[in-house]
Parts: C-alpha cells; structure tokens; sequence
C-alpha cells in the first residue's frame, strides 16, 4: 500500500467511526398505557414494507420509524384497527399485513397447503394399495423352510 493510500484510509477512519445507521429522531411519546398497548399489538400484526421477514415492531428500518409515526396519528385520530390496516393495504397492499385476509388474489396461497397435503395422501394411499395387490401372499411350505433354518 503506498503511502497516499495509507494517509487517505487515515483521514478517512475518524468519519467511518462516527457513521451509525439512522434511528428514530424522537421515540414515540404515548398519552397512556392503553393506547401504548393498542399501538404494540396493532405494530406487531403489520409487516415492514422494506424488511419483508420482520414485523413494523421490530424494524429498525427508517420506513419502519415513518409507518409507526403514521400508525400511532391514525389512533390519535380516532381511526380502528380495521380501518388503519385497511389504509396501510390501499398504500401498500396485502403484504402489509402478516394474517393476509382469506380472498381472490391469495385464496391459492390459504389452500394450497391444505390441498397439496390431501393431493399427497391420496398418491400415498393408491400407492400402497397398488403395490400390496402387486405382491404375492407367502406360500405356506416357505415359512415353514424359513422356520427350519433356524
């Protein structure tokens, strides 16, 4: 490493120390124990638009910050929980919500489970009755050989 390299990565050293990831400003300030309650049931039901495997509660995201702001102004502003995650779904549809509603566009994703499983059983069933017609009964005169081997 030449030495320019070497004085440019130390100069460089002190701001990569004070680099951090951006928080929230300002934690969110609750006006009681209820609505604090209300809004950490409601934030962990609701998935982080940008993380996709956590849920608005425990995103560290700075959309996940926005959305609980947005989400705690809509409680203040008397909306329920249906109609904040109905807002939440017009904004960025069904994959907002952990427990998608049971509809049209992912009706396949609820049964499908359901129906792969059944489909396999019935495989698994005709299968093995199948082969156990297939298999011829043991003749008697062979387990009595087997016997006298012993």
């Amino acid at each position: 490493m030449s030495r320019a390299a070497a004085l440019l990565l130390a100069l460089c050293l002190p701001l990569l120390a004070r680099a951090q990831p951006m928080g929230d400003p300002a934690p969110l300030q609750y006006r009681d124990r209820a609505e604090e309650a209300r809004f950490h049931a409601l934030a962990a039901e609701l998935r982080c638009v940008q993380c996709q495997n956590q849920s608005l509660a425990d995103s560290n995201a700075q959309i996940a910050h926005d959305l609980r702001r947005e989400v705690l102004n809509l409680m203040r502003d008397g909306r329920s929980d249906a109609q904040i995650k109905q807002f939440l779904v017009e904004r960025y549809g069904e994959f907002v919500l952990y427990r998608p509603r049971m509809g049209g566009s992912n009706l396949l994703l609820w049964l499908g489970p359901g129906v792969l499983l059944l489909a396999g059983a019935v495989v698994l069933v005709a299968h093995v009755r199948r082969r156990g017609l297939a298999l011829p009964a043991p003749a008697a005169e062979d387990a009595s050989q087997d016997e006298r081997e012993w």
